[in-house]
């Protein structure tokens, strides 16, 4: 029987090897990312930085005809269905979005789009850091004329990256069409579940309730702790600390990953790495990374990893809820 560690350092091999394979096959600027899965896909996630057709991660991921005459790639945003759609009309520059892609190739099957929340600006706190506060959740806008143009009562859309605090730094942030006549204006945030009981929980961006989290009271009872929600409320602003959620729905958070997917992951560094070799100190927006004797790092080293919010990509494969890198690069 061949013992496990070398199967794993086998895996990592092939995931080194696939960059320059798709380099070579993918045509129009293949990523030194992309890959495949054992289940038939790979899933990449990060932000849009251009279109022709979808540009992410340094990958120009085939869309629709590109891929084929008559082939169609799947596009949700934010649970709606939108094949069909041109990609410049259902996406845009900035969105943080997942591709389920070919197996070592670019050819986008699905590309999903889910925002971290909508809601109305209760605070604007200018500063070193531009801060808002949206329904007890701090968005850091390093956009200095997005920022400005910000009020108190504005309905916006956030789609971003978490930092080591549980802020989320807005990749995009955009304001949405004036609220409805209440009670039908509804808004919505999405996060991890901590401290769950009868009469609710405490949602935040990271898992196990570390960094900012705010009180949902929901009296059929919380979901249970570390679960990914949705939730749905007409609240404006937390009252006495808590919002109450008029709905509330399990999703998959985006660095959830099937087993022994190839996964090519961007984000901030949330937990630092404090050891002394390849342990499960090092986490992206709180998904556990493992590095191996033979994973590569580029920009960088891993002495560089024990700084946090720096943001890195990280290339691998998804080993028992913990991302096992073969390549590492810093951004």
């Amino acid at each position: 029987m061949i013992p496990t560690g070398r199967i794993r350092r086998f895996r990592l091999r092939i995931l080194l090897l696939l960059p320059t394979f798709l380099s070579l096959s993918c045509g129009i600027g293949g990523s030194e990312f992309a890959g495949g899965g054992t289940g038939g896909t790979g899933i990449s996630t990060g932000s849009i930085s251009g279109f022709g057709s979808v540009v992410m991660n340094g990958a120009h991921f085939r869309t629709d005809n590109n891929v084929a005459p008559g082939f169609k790639t799947k596009k949700v945003l934010n649970g709606k269905d939108n094949t069909g759609g041109a990609d410049r009309d259902v996406f845009a520059v900035g969105m943080i979005v997942t591709v389920r892609h070919g197996v070592a190739d670019i050819n986008a099957l699905e590309i999903e789009y889910r925002d971290n929340l909508q809601g109305p600006v209760a605070k604007v706190l200018p500063g070193v850091d531009n801060v808002l506060e949206i329904l007890g959740q701090t968005v850091v806008v390093d956009n200095a004329a997005v920022f400005a143009s910000l009020k108190q009562d504005d309905i916006v859309e956030v789609s971003g990256y978490v930092d080591n605090a549980g802020r989320i730094r807005a990749s995009r942030l955009f304001s949405l069409p004036p609220p409805l006549p209440p009670p039908a204006q509804e808004f919505e945030l999405k996060g991890f579940v901590s401290g769950s009981s009868s009469a609710g929980f405490r949602l935040g961006p990271l898992p196990d309730g570390f960094g900012i989290t705010v009180m949902v009271f929901f009296p059929p009872g919380g979901p249970a702790n570390g679960a990914y929600v949705q939730v749905a409320t007409t609240d404006r602003e937390p009252v006495g600390g808590s919002i109450t959620a008029t709905r509330v729905a399990t999703l998959a958070a985006r660095t959830e990953f099937p087993d022994n997917a190839l996964v090519d992951l961007e984000g901030l560094v949330t937990t630092p790495w404090s050891g002394q070799g390849n342990d499960l100190s090092f986490a992206v927006e709180g998904k556990r990374v493992r590095w191996e004797a033979g994973t590569e790092f580029g920009g960088g080293t891993m002495e560089n990893l024990r700084q946090t919010n720096l943001k890195v990509q990280v290339h691998g494969m998804e080993n028992g809820g913990v991302l096992s890198a073969a390549r590492i690069v810093f951004r």
